[in-house]
């Protein structure tokens, strides 16, 4: 028997359990501030009330590019650039959709406050790009035609 053989068998197998352990460790720290609420929410003010915002302001300084009609609802690009210094999160928000936020992204210090994805719209519905800056936030909405519903349509 090899006994240096079987060391190092033992050694890789306790090392991956450590790091399994500790990258579990880091997703239940991500889970725990996810917005559930948001999400689940059913009308658009109240997904804005779970983000917290009461009274934003619209703003020219946010950019969103969409398609002015979307053959398919099932993928809809979409990409949001704030100019608005200090932006710490965008989020988009889809008015007619079952469930109204599609998606928020937290920004660090001095990154580009760019984000581009795909949103599944069952139907016509206007775009809302809300912007958190210094404890502040900003709109801008785009209206976007479906022709192909992609939210069970």
């Amino acid at each position: 028997m090899n006994t240096f053989r079987r060391s190092i068998i033992k050694l890789l197998l306790a090392s991956s359990a450590v790091t399994t352990a500790s990258l579990l460790g880091v997703r239940t720290a991500f889970a725990a501030v996810w917005n559930k609420t948001g999400f689940e929410s059913k009308s658009s003010s109240d997904a804005l009330k779970t983000l917290g915002v009461s009274a934003p302001t619209a703003s020219r300084d946010i950019q969103i590019t969409a398609p002015e009609i979307a053959e398919n609802g099932a993928q809809v690009p979409v990409t949001v650039t704030s100019k608005i210094p200090n932006t710490q999160s965008i989020s988009i928000v889809v008015d007619k959709n079952p469930f109204p936020l599609s998606s928020t992204f937290e920004f660090s210090n001095g990154a580009e406050s760019y984000v581009s994805t795909r949103l599944k719209m069952g139907q016509t519905s206007n775009v809302i790009a809300v912007i958190k800056a210094d404890g502040k936030f900003y709109t801008a909405t785009k209206e976007v035609k479906v022709t192909i519903g992609g939210c069970g349509g």
